[in-house]
């Protein structure tokens, strides 16, 4: 059984099952588990892996439009090896503080795979789900897509630290922020494009038009992708990006791009029904934990 497979199992026990957070009191609350052989490439340093891992669950908070408030983690590794640890806890740090929140500890234990679980919890007066989009609007996204996935070509290159750059991205908390009095619908991009664009289309129970010229694919996808055909399958498919998908009333969007402090892309319009690239049916993959 895959992890989305889980969650459809899942939807009607468990209350926030169909959103990137629970939200608990004003509060926003949410958990993540990376794996080693499943999350970090051979190359990946300790401090690169503690930002990431925290950094994920700082994303779900974001694709609330929450407030980031703290984050602990649960470290786990075949022996603990004092310099990678610190570097883990300095990585988890330092994500913290480029949104706000602060690094507040959390537990360790011995495991055959370095394995991470991170929570985070954030503020959130009014939080934006994935439902609540409607025909007529716009589709938007911040920042660029397949950073990641260029990323993984690198590490296997061997080229580890222009690698271990691309992999510290930067949770759209404050673009989180701008984006909620306006979104009416919002998630982070961690499966990818496409699966989030389907995920967003299934809550809200509407479709998108996406124009493929109109998303911004990372640049070091070029430096990467041996043709046309890659670089659409490593900005669209491949996920782990953390970038923010939302829909806005067009008549929102030039105050959405003043206030942001990260670049925001319109990719198209919420439509009736169906997922298009280009006016064509736009396939649900992308990034799932289990297959």
């Amino acid at each position: 059984m895959d992890e989305r497979t889980a969650l459809t199992l899942l939807g009607d026990a468990v209350v926030a099952a169909g959103d990137d957070a629970a939200v608990v009191d004003g509060q926003v609350l949410t958990t993540d588990m990376l794996h080693e052989r499943t999350d970090f490439p051979a190359g990946t340093t300790r401090y690169t892996a503690g930002w990431r891992a925290v950094g994920a669950s700082l994303s779900d908070v974001a694709a609330m439009g929450a407030d980031p408030v703290a984050a602990v983690a649960a470290y786990a590794a075949p022996g603990f090896d004092r310099e990678e640890l610190r570097a883990f806890v300095d990585g988890a740090t330092a994500v913290c503080e480029r949104v706000g929140a602060a690094y507040v500890g959390g537990d360790l234990d011995e495991h055959d795979e370095f394995t991470v679980a991170t929570t985070a919890l954030g503020d959130a007066d009014d939080p934006v789900r994935r439902h609540g989009a409607s025909p007529g609007e716009r589709v938007c996204v911040t920042g660029t897509f397949g950073r990641s996935a260029a990323a993984l070509r690198l590490f296997d290159r061997g080229e580890v630290e222009r690698a271990n750059d691309l992999f510290r991205f930067e949770p759209r908390a404050a673009a989180g922020r701008a984006v909620a009095p306006h979104a009416t619908a919002m998630l982070d991009s961690s499966d990818g494009l496409a699966r989030s664009l389907h995920q967003l289309a299934a809550a809200s129970d509407c479709g998108f038009a996406v124009e493929a010229d109109a998303v911004p694919v990372d640049g070091a996808v070029d430096e990467v992708a041996a043709d046309a055909a890659e670089r659409r399958e490593l900005g669209f498919f491949f996920g782990e990006d953390f970038e923010l998908v939302f829909t806005v009333p067009e008549d929102a969007l030039p105050a959405i791009r003043t206030e942001s402090p990260t670049p925001v892309s319109t990719i198209g319009r919420v439509t009736e029904s169906g997922v298009t690239l280009d006016d064509e049916p736009l396939p649900d993959r992308g990034f799932t934990h289990g297959e």
